[in-house]
């Protein structure tokens, strides 16, 4: 398989940003999308589709449902941010109560590990 050019996931990709989840919505339209930086949504990486991807900072963003904490959800990230991590690219995950709860922290947080505040 070409990780570059892979076909099924760039439709996939595709289909995923225009059936984002509420959370996800949120932090894009609220958050990201204005940024002075370019943020890539449901963004294509080797094998792997990302919520989130800031290519300037090497930085994903990921929004997790509760599916990601326990069994093959936890052990599937776990991979998958390995295999970023080699690629130089920094994992950022947020749980999605966190967009509920806290967003303008993680909206902070977020603008600190892009290097847009301190």
């Amino acid at each position: 398989m070409n990780d570059r050019n892979n076909q099924h996931l760039t439709n996939n990709a595709q289909s995923l940003r225009k059936t984002m989840t509420k959370e996800e919505r949120h932090l894009w339209y609220d958050c990201l999308k204005n940024l002075p930086l370019t943020i890539n949504r449901q963004k294509v990486i080797g094998r792997y589709i990302v919520d989130f991807y800031c290519a300037e900072k090497s930085i994903v963003i990921e929004l997790d449902g509760s599916q990601h904490y326990e069994g093959p959800g936890l052990e599937s990230d776990q991979v998958r941010d390995s295999y970023l991590q080699s690629k130089g690219i920094r994992v950022l995950r947020y749980a999605n109560s966190d967009i509920s709860r806290n967003f303008d922290g993680v909206c902070q947080d977020i603008r600190i590990h892009l290097g847009l505040e301190e």
